[in-house]
Order: structure tokens, then C-alpha cells, then sequence
């Protein structure tokens, strides 16, 4: 069985937010720019930089949203156990980049 983390960078441009259904257990690092990170049901706003790390424990979703243009890396051991109980097809992700604007509201 495979453990190493299964990865995956991203180039954000500035307003683009990221969807993550399950955030559970996934580092997200930000490697340039700014991302600002919100997860359902929970108050704390997360604001990573340069080489900040966020993870989280909840099993919520997590919004990646770029405050300026950003790359950001994720990285999860059980992210295919993640992406195969969303939806059965191989080819499917539950992952979503969205490229309009973004609110902090």
C-alpha cells in the first residue's frame, strides 16, 4: 500500500477560490501569495502567507480563496479514500476552482 502524501499545486489568481468538500487531514501550504481559508461551521477566518501551513481536523469543506495571485500546494495520505466516497467514477473530483469573485461575507 502506497502511504506517501498525494499532492497537488495550484496557481490561484487573485479572487479565485478552491473548494475542498472534506478538508479533513489536508495541508494546505501556502508557497507564494496570500490565501485566506474559511471551513464550514467554524468562525476562525485563516489567513496563510509565504510558507504558512494550515490542517484541519474537521471533516467540514474549506474555502482556499486568493487574496492576491497565489500558489498553494495541498497535500493528503488519504486523499483517493476522500475523492472515491464523493463520487464512485475514477475520473471524478470533488476538488472545484472557482474563478470569479470572491466576498467576505
Amino acid at each position: 500500500m502506497n502511504t506517501r502524501p498525494q499532492r497537488l499545486s495550484l496557481s490561484l489568481p487573485k479572487k479565485a477560490i478552491f473548494t475542498l468538500p472534506d478538508a479533513h487531514e489536508v495541508d494546505i501550504e501556502c508557497q507564494s501569495g496570500a490565501v485566506w481559508i474559511t471551513i464550514d461551521h467554524d468562525r476562525r477566518d485563516i489567513v496563510l502567507n509565504p510558507g504558512d501551513h494550515f490542517r484541519s481536523d474537521s471533516h467540514a469543506r474549506a474555502l482556499v480563496a486568493a487574496l492576491e495571485t497565489s500558489c498553494v500546494r495541498f497535500s493528503a495520505k488519504r486523499l483517493s479514500v476522500a475523492v472515491a466516497q464523493e463520487d464512485p467514477r475514477p475520473t471524478a473530483s470533488p476538488w472545484r476552482l472557482w474563478l470569479h469573485g470572491m466576498s467576505p461575507a
